[in-house]
């Protein structure tokens, strides 16, 4: 603050100088002190102007001086001893938007959290009205005008609630087939069809182990039984700050439910409430609801929409992936490929540049990777689980597996084939002694890190070691 009133105080005696200045040069002007030529005109007249816009500078960062705090640094801060789980702390993290209480994130929102480390600068949320959602409702596509850019074009203008993220995740990691059977669950006629009241219990189905995981911690994390002060307060941050992602409607449901269950669990009487409680209406019409089912909520959601909703997210944030790293070229470079395999693994940074140089020493010039490669890799790696089964099923004894052996397992489990040099690619990353066979457990393990995308603090294309390691493999390279 002392620093700031002096400044002021040099900014009046500045303007006081200027207008001395100025009126003494004006009146030896006009006394014939000074020449009247225009070169001696035109330098008095550039120091008065300079004079001035030094005074308005000074003013000017004065203020830029004094501005120094960020809301996104404070939520940082008070998220610091709270008990939330990477997927709670990263949606606090990247939403953007508040209505009446609750955050939501925006469709760029859920991009850049699935991509970026880090989301976009910004001083403080966005407060949503009720006129705002009326707005994104006029503006949000419909199902037939859904595309692989849908959630780039939105951008801000749409909302999502921390159960569709949830859900959202869980299209970008599990394979189709999962979703089949839960809309077959609700088929009762097998038209392959389920209105907005029957996808909103699917959807909460499919993301009911974390509500149920944070109404656990509740009942077990007592307020009054807490007699620490210290873990007393972080108990109660938590709680506020949770709040305010869990929908206060999907909670009052969930609690309701819970007291029904215990209802009758004390009769004996064996109900299922949860569920009834579960089909009760959605209070906010997010993006994704007004996009499946109108703005009305009358329509019903076909399974091959929902398929083709999915493969359009999918393909969206895979191309941006790619984008990142082709620079406006139809093709990668293997040495990026591999990077993205393992840019959000959990190895160590020797271990890192292990693999980017061995595969540097067996590939000394690629021919790229095209995207339709990159995606159909990508989309494999969504049936781990089932290609994990059908290698301990063919092995036994958990022998490595060759180029063909690892065809052959993915055409059973994806019902599609990967292109013969990506799975050389494949190979040349991960097989240690170069005799042409896998260790799919190693290969496994990594690839399930590579799933987990997003919930990682740091990322391997960022700091130091992404420095030194791009200085390593260009020297390589140039070698």
């Amino acid at each position: 603050m002392a620093a700031i009133g002096r400044r002021v105080v040099s900014n009046v005696q500045l303007r006081n100088l200027f207008a001395q200045c100025s009126r003494t040069f004006k009146t030896n002007l006009s006394r014939g002190n000074i020449s009247s030529s225009p070169g001696i005109y035109l330098y008095g007249t550039a120091v008065v102007t300079s004079a001035y816009f030094g005074w308005k500078w000074i003013g000017k960062n004065a203020v830029v001086e004094a501005a120094k705090p960020t809301r996104r640094m404070t939520d940082e801060q008070s998220l610091r001893g709270l008990k939330l789980n990477h997927r709670e702390r990263r949606f606090i993290k990247f939403a953007s938007a508040e209505y009446q209480g609750q955050l939501y994130m925006t469709p760029q929102d859920f991009i850049e959290s699935v991509t970026d480390s880090e989301p976009r600068p910004r001083l403080k949320r966005r407060m949503l009205f009720e006129r705002d959602l009326d707005r994104f409702a006029q503006e949000t596509p419909v199902l037939s005008k859904g595309s692989p850019d849908m959630f780039r074009t939105i951008f801000d203008r749409g909302i999502i609630s921390y159960t569709e993220y949830l859900f959202l995740l869980s299209i970008l990691t599990k394979p189709q087939t999962g979703f089949r059977i839960a809309f077959n669950m609700f088929d009762t006629d097998g038209n392959e069809r389920v209105d907005k009241e029957e996808f909103l219990v699917l959807m909460e189905m499919i993301t009911a182990g974390v509500f149920r995981a944070y109404a656990t911690w509740i009942s077990d994390t007592s307020l009054d039984d807490c007699t620490d002060p210290k873990k007393k307060k972080v108990l109660r941050d938590t709680r506020q700050v949770l709040e305010k992602i869990f929908s206060t409607a999907r909670r009052d449901r969930l609690n309701r439910a819970l007291e029904g269950a215990a209802k009758s669990s004390d009769t004996g009487e064996d109900i299922e409430v949860l569920e009834d409680e579960l089909q009760k209406s959605h209070v906010v019409d997010t993006t994704l609801l007004l996009h499946f089912f109108g703005r009305k909520g009358k329509q019903d959601l076909k399974f091959e929409e929902f398929k083709m909703f999915m493969e359009n997210l999918q393909t969206e944030v895979l191309e941006i992936e790619f984008n990142e790293f082709s620079k406006g070229l139809p093709a990668i470079t293997e040495l990026d490929f591999a990077k993205i395999l393992l840019r959000y693994t959990y190895l160590q940074s020797d271990q890192y540049e292990m693999y980017l140089e061995r595969l540097l020493d067996r590939i000394p010039e690629g021919k790229g990777i095209t995207f339709s490669e990159f995606k159909s890799f990508c989309q494999f790696l969504n049936t781990l689980d089932d290609f994990a089964i059908a290698m301990r099923m063919y092995t036994l004894a958990d022998q490595p597996i060759s180029q063909e052996e690892f065809h052959r397992a993915v055409k059973i489990c994806t019902g599609a084939e990967l292109s013969p040099h990506i799975v050389d690619t494949v190979f040349k990353i991960f097989d240690d002694d170069g005799d042409g066979q896998l260790s799919y457990k190693e290969f496994i393990a990594i690839m399930r890190d590579r799933l987990h995308r997003g919930f990682k603090h740091t990322s391997r294309s960022e700091g130091w070691d992404a420095f030194r390691q791009c200085v390593k493999s260009e020297m390589k390279a140039v070698a």
